[in-house]
């Protein structure tokens, strides 16, 4: 197996470069200790080839995905020549990439292509788009600098078209460099020693890159808010403009353009309105279908940027009516309320790794079949574990109906015990909040997310109340868990802690609802579809009578605590296993559901 790739070097007239290595093959799947039927089954001619933003999409679009030329050089290094192909947008470090290599804080990952743009975009901006690569991102295009990205879990784009020139075939290089765990910045399971509840770590791209042709003023993104109590929708649709290019760019003082939306509901329209670029368009829905677990209905939105009479952009794209609050039951207990109701909310936490493809699923396929499985299982939520998804899993979750508590990646150092927030850098500080805000940014329309997580278990807490507040102000539309563990400050909306294996509520409070953000846990080992020999849980079974017999108990407990306690939402451990963790529901590979959905819905539900 190949885990670690050594650079010989030379210096030459004081640079350092990379010595010359034999090319390795095309492509092919690493050696892996195990794979998902997705990974076997992987055409590399096409990976990932679904539209990657179905939340605002336009008809034109290029997917860079597939084959690159790749190296691996000490980060002070120039640029070398290419060491083999690498599988985009599998990470290094996973079998599917082709590589399976791991790149440390001293290295830097490089990757190059070429590509040429389709004759009708001629007259087009081209935009290009990474859906997230971790941690540090420099891109070139013909040799010329694009932009500097630094965050391992947004999205982020630029504008190229001032790069290209009359040539055919266009170059495209990216540098890439990761601290992993020895720097300060989000990187959720990540770990340079994988074991226990850490994980391999994923370096450099590892979800879709793709170009897309707009015009000198497009639409660059939308900000969806319903209101179910007014029986209203929202829609803010953002202004881009071309800068600094060729004639015809807007000039910079130009007045914002008109903003039209139509709101269909099964193709026929239900209204239309506008108004100006950047700020507030109100649309009626009267009687609204509201969107829940067991009907996740979902109204399309068709949206068009109107500059000087003419149409310059447009897009397509969706919103779920839904509320998420908090309110008194009649039982006098603060509870979760989605529109208005209390519901309990049930779901595992979900890390989101796979065998062959570690931060990235082998394919949208795979993806959509956890989910599922999730579903038939009975759970209406998941706990989406520090861990940032692409915006196509909150696109499924959106139309399959799951509601998502989204955690915050953690990152630097722990508090243990009593002890106070650890005290951050200006520099650091910046780094976590950049990151937060742009997870909430890019993620605020999916209906399907309810919650955020600021902090998971006193890991990179600091200045609780002040990050909580900004998040609160950031977002008034969802609840916020500032501390999922055993760091409550008393801030946010829940008070959320964690028992393993079994599980307990939490006293009521007045002004929060209590969760249980973690419970369970139970161990259970199938041969054949274990990462390692070597493997644990918090609690091993024996076999699946013993596991089903166990976890039946322990929701029954659960179906109790929210009865009679108060207890608002409760999150077991885990959906699959995960490396040498086998708590999962299912194996890691997802060739095995261990106790059967039938039977875990039906102990969840305390039916026969």
């Amino acid at each position: 197996m190949k885990y670690f790739l050594i650079p010989v070097l030379v210096v030459i007239s004081g640079i350092m470069t990379c010595c010359h290595r034999e090319k390795a093959p095309e492509w092919r799947p690493a050696e892996n200790p195990i794979y998902t039927v997705w990974g076997e089954k992987l055409d590399p001619s096409a990976p990932w080839p679904e539209y990657p933003r179905p939340a605002l999409a336009r008809d034109e679009w290029m997917n860079l995905n597939g084959l690159w030329d790749y190296a691996i050089c000490p980060k002070d290094a120039d640029r070398p020549e290419p060491q083999g192909k690498i599988l985009v947008p599998f990470p290094v470090e996973s079998a599917l990439s082709g590589v399976r290599e791991r790149v440390n804080d001293s290295l830097a990952l490089w990757y190059s292509r070429d590509f040429v743009l389709p004759k009708q975009w001629k007259d087009k901006r081209i935009i290009i788009n990474f859906e997230a690569s971790d941690w540090e991102t420099t891109v070139w295009v013909n040799d010329k600098l694009a932009t500097v990205h630094r965050g391992g879990y947004d999205p982020f784009w630029c504008d190229i078209t001032n790069l290209l020139d009359g040539r055919k075939k266009h170059t495209l290089v990216v540098r890439v460099t990761d601290p992993t765990d020895s720097g300060p910045q989000p990187r959720g399971k990540q770990v340079t020693k994988p074991g226990g509840i850490w994980y391999t770590p994923t370096s450099g791209i590892w979800q879709t890159v793709w170009l897309e042709p707009v015009e000198k003023t497009w639409i660059g993104d939308l900000r969806v808010v319903p209101d179910i109590d007014n029986g209203v929708l929202h829609v803010t649709v953002i202004e881009e403009q071309c800068k600094g290019g060729p004639d015809g760019c807007p000039p910079v003082d130009m007045a914002p353009s008109l903003a039209e939306i139509t709101l269909l509901a099964e193709g026929e329209t239900v209204a239309v309105a506008s108004g100006t670029a950047g700020t507030v368009v109100t649309l009626p829905v009267p009687d609204a279908r509201l969107w829940r677990p067991d009907d996740p209905y979902l109204y399309d939105l068709k949206v068009r940027l109107i500059t000087g009479g003419q149409v310059a952009d447009q897009v397509t794209s969706y919103a779920g009516m839904r509320k998420i609050s908090l309110g008194t039951g009649e039982d006098g207990f603060t509870r979760i309320l989605l529109n208005n109701e209390f519901i309990w909310q049930n779901g595992p936490l979900d890390q989101g790794f796979w065998p062959d493809g570690l931060y990235t699923p082998p394919s949208d396929e795979a993806m959509v079949y956890d989910l599922e499985m999730l579903k038939k299982m009975g759970f209406n939520m998941l706990r989406k574990h520090v861990k940032i998804e692409n915006r196509r899993f909150y696109y499924h979750t959106d139309r399959m109906g799951l509601l998502v508590w989204q955690d915050m990646p953690s990152g630097d150092e722990y508090i243990w015990g009593d002890k106070p927030d650890i005290v951050k850098s200006a520099a650091d500080s910046a780094i976590f909040m950049d990151e937060l805000t742009m997870m909430i940014g890019t993620k605020f329309n999916h209906p399907s997310i309810v919650m955020w997580v600021v902090y998971n278990e006193g890991w990179g807490q600091y200045e609780t109340p002040a990050v909580t507040g900004y998040v609160m102000a950031l977002d008034t539309t969802r609840l916020v868990n500032s501390a999922s563990g055993w760091t409550d400050r008393g801030t946010g909306h829940v008070l959320d802690i964690h028992h393993y294996p079994d599980p307990v509520a939490p006293g009521p409070e007045k002004e929060r609802a209590i969760v249980l953000g973690e419970f369970g846990g139970l161990g259970l080992p199938v041969e054949g579809h274990t990462w390692e020999q070597k493997n644990w849980g918090y609690e091993k079974m024996g076999d699946t009578t013993s596991l089903l017999n166990k976890y039946s108990e322990f929701y029954a407990a659960v179906r109790q605590m929210v009865a009679e306690k108060g207890l608002s939402a409760s999150v077991y451990t885990q959906t699959t296993d995960v490396e040498t963790e086998t708590n999962g529901l299912m194996t890691y590979d997802r060739k095995v559901d261990k106790m059967g959905y039938e039977n875990v819905r039906k102990a969840m539900e305390g039916s026969k």
